[in-house]
């Protein structure tokens, strides 16, 4: 994330805008058990997630240790949320440890989106769910990532749902949004049979 980037997702129309987000993008989708946000920031959008719903396990992980340092002190008075430092694309956790994961806006800024996916199946408890939203491959998209010179690969149209097909999760609802600039997607993953 540029530094750009960075001192948006620590401003005050950020959080407040992450209530808004977070119910946009999990589209009614109930929220329980075990949660996983990756790329979380400085944990505006967990924060959001805790407060609305104190029995959920939740655990943000950030790839940048001064947003995970921020993400501590804004969770601090959740006791049911905590912030660690992580690569979405080796997600230090065990196979089947969530039944949720979410990600709001991030997966662009992994260059091997493709591989964060698929630790998100790998890590996804069988029946469990990924849901979030991300930018797509655009002019506008471009030139800003372009000019603040920070690492991304933006999802071209299309590309997502063969590879949530290719790790096994199951497109339950995507939607292209804001004339295609942004993908809403909710996934998940087959229970097991009996």
């Amino acid at each position: 994330m540029s530094a750009l980037e960075g001192a948006f997702c620590r401003s005050a129309p950020w959080r407040l805008a992450a209530r808004r987000v977070v119910r946009w993008v999990i589209q009614g989708v109930s929220l329980t058990g075990d949660v996983l946000e990756i790329g979380g920031g400085n944990g505006a959008t967990a924060a959001e997630l805790a407060r609305a719903n104190a029995s959920l396990r939740l655990t943000m992980i950030d790839y940048d240790p001064v947003m995970v340092g921020a993400a501590r002190k804004r969770l601090a008075e959740y006791s049911h949320a905590a912030a660690r430092q992580g690569d979405a694309t080796q997600l230090p956790f065990d196979d089947e440890t969530f039944d949720f994961v979410v990600s709001f806006l991030m997966l662009h800024h992994v260059v091997d989106w493709e591989k964060a996916i698929a630790e998100v199946a790998r890590v996804l408890r069988p029946g469990g769910i990924f849901t979030g939203y991300d930018l797509t491959a655009s002019r506008a998209a471009s030139w800003v990532h372009l000019a603040d010179r920070s690492p991304h690969r933006l999802i071209e149209r299309g590309a997502f749902e063969p590879v949530l097909a290719q790790v096994r999760l199951d497109a339950v609802g995507l939607r292209y949004s804001f004339g295609g600039r942004v993908l809403r997607f909710t996934a998940r993953k087959p229970a097991l049979s009996t």
